[in-house]
């Protein structure tokens, strides 16, 4: 079977992230095709803003959510989402919303909407580092260990995947060094958009989940792929400053300051490639270890 296409893929992204109105405030995700477990925690994520930014009328735009994840969403079923217009100012809207599965609640989300406007501004600088076009994409540096990964992992390890990722400092997956919890990438679909920045917020919201939560496990020499560590996403915040276009390099710099009690605390800055901070995020997940190393 040919490989999809990079603008086939993005199209895939955009569907799977077109959640379709079934009733007043009420949306049904679609599955993602050929998916099985877990739903990833970003799709969620993703469908409930495209939810929350559908119930907004007007030039309101969403600057920041807050999410809890409760339940592992199954890929053999689609998602549900119900939002409640908790508050609609002048200046400002709130929208929760719940996603559900088989008549469970597997996400709740806040999410913040406001009127542009203008105000004191300042930043933090965008790091120094490698320009995106000097790097590798994690995809190549995955085919050059390709016959190191384990046959039942091998086909989801090298799957295309609709957004590109660029390592600045590429980690050993299966013999991790210990290092200072930082990292950085770059990242971007992998095809153009429209010109929907509700769309770009939502698949950027999907991306964010991304190398996030292994921060916290960069001082420990652990990964997903050395099987002596489960982890998942507890709770998960965006908050978004700036215009910006998805389909152009952005910067993902994230740090780890705290993990302890089977949790791992992550901070994530997005910087257009002009040096603008236009996304801040961060998470708390599980980090359990399958074995006692001590």
């Amino acid at each position: 079977m040919p490989e999809p296409t990079p603008a086939e893929l993005v199209a895939q992204l955009t569907t799977l992230l077109d959640v379709e109105e079934i009733d007043t405030d009420l949306y049904r995700g679609p599955r993602l095709p050929g998916g099985v477990g877990r739903v990833f925690g970003g799709q969620v994520i993703a469908q409930a803003l495209q939810a929350a930014q559908r119930s907004v009328d007007g030039d309101k735009t969403a600057h920041s959510l807050h999410a809890y994840f409760m339940r592992p969403g199954d890929e053999n079923h689609p998602i549900i989402f119900r939002v409640v217009r908790d508050f609609e100012g002048r200046s400002f809207a709130n929208r929760r919303v719940i996603a559900m599965q088989k008549g469970q609640p597997i996400l709740n989300m806040t999410a913040s909407f406001q009127l542009p406007a203008e105000g004191l501004h300042h930043q933090d600088a965008m790091p120094d580092v490698p320009d995106p076009d000097s790097l590798q994409s994690e995809r190549e540096l995955r085919e050059q260990i390709r016959d190191q990964v384990p046959e039942k992992f091998r086909r989801f390890f090298l799957r295309a995947r609709p957004i590109e990722i660029r390592p600045v400092n590429p980690r050993n997956w299966f013999a991790p060094d210990k290092i200072e919890p930082a990292q950085h990438s770059w990242f971007r679909v992998v095809a153009p958009l429209p010109d929907d920045l509700a769309l770009h917020r939502a698949m950027l919201a999907y991306a964010s989940d991304m190398t996030l939560l292994g921060t916290c496990l960069l001082p420990h020499g652990v990964s997903w792929m050395t099987g002596d560590v489960q982890t998942a996403s507890l709770d998960h915040a965006i908050w978004l400053h700036e215009p910006f276009r998805f389909d152009e390099w952005l910067l993902y710099t994230t740090d780890s300051p705290w993990a302890g009690h089977s949790r791992g605390f992550n901070r994530g800055k997005i910087y257009a490639r002009d040096g603008r901070l236009v996304v801040s995020v961060a998470q708390e997940g599980l980090i359990r270890l399958r074995n006692d190393r001590s």
